[in-house]
């Protein structure tokens, strides 16, 4: 069985949860104290040099990176082949939105970790980050459901999270409609499992 190293107050977290809740993948879940820097210990640096989590494991398989490890889901545990086609174009269109959530999006995640964590980093230069994707991400979703392809994918999956607890960063998000809207319709879809911060749909 899968196994998970998970903390549930983290959105890169959350990705591989949801997910494999929306494909029915049955799991085992090891809680990391992130507040108390349990990622950064030796016995969690072995796993993932980089001291971050997600870690995931399937038999001799361990993956770090939420975005990494949400494509490996999507192509061995989705019978569909619709959160991540086995089509180059479709594929280049959603790996865009991959490194959107790993990238850009994560100005939210820093902004969260300054306000509920108290970390040392430049909230002003964190808002404006934040800010300029979630503009375009708004313009993006302006005449289309999800990201890409006319329905959801893992690109979804990967932008969600953080964009869902902008707030907690100090990031308003009523500017920006048509996110919001976008948020809504992926907690609706079957399988959804919300978070600490992330209620179900309204």
């Amino acid at each position: 069985m899968p196994k998970l190293y998970d903390c549930d107050i983290s959105g890169s977290c959350y990705k591989i949860r949801l997910f494999m809740s929306i494909l029915g993948v049955a799991y085992d879940a090891v809680p990391v104290d992130f507040v108390k820097k349990e990622h950064k210990s030796a016995r969690y640096l072995a796993l993932n040099p980089f001291g971050e989590i997600p870690i995931f494991e399937d038999g001799d398989l361990r993956l770090r990176d939420a975005q990494a490890i949400l494509v490996y889901l999507a192509r061995k545990y989705d019978k569909s082949d619709t959160w991540f086609p086995n089509d180059a174009a479709a594929q280049g269109k959603i790996a865009q939105w991959l490194s959107t959530g790993g990238g850009e999006v994560m100005n939210a995640a820093g902004a969260r970790l300054v306000k509920v964590l108290n970390y040392p980093l430049d909230l002003a230069k964190l808002h404006a980050g934040a800010n300029r994707v979630f503009k375009i991400m708004d313009d993006h979703l302006a005449d289309r459901e999800f990201l890409e392809l006319g329905h959801a994918t893992i690109g979804d999956i990967a932008c969600m999270p953080y964009t869902a607890l902008a707030g907690e960063g100090g990031i308003d998000l009523a500017p920006y409609r048509n996110v919001l809207s976008w948020i809504e319709r992926i907690k609706r879809l079957p399988g959804f499992i919300p978070m600490p911060g992330i209620a179900t749909a309204s």
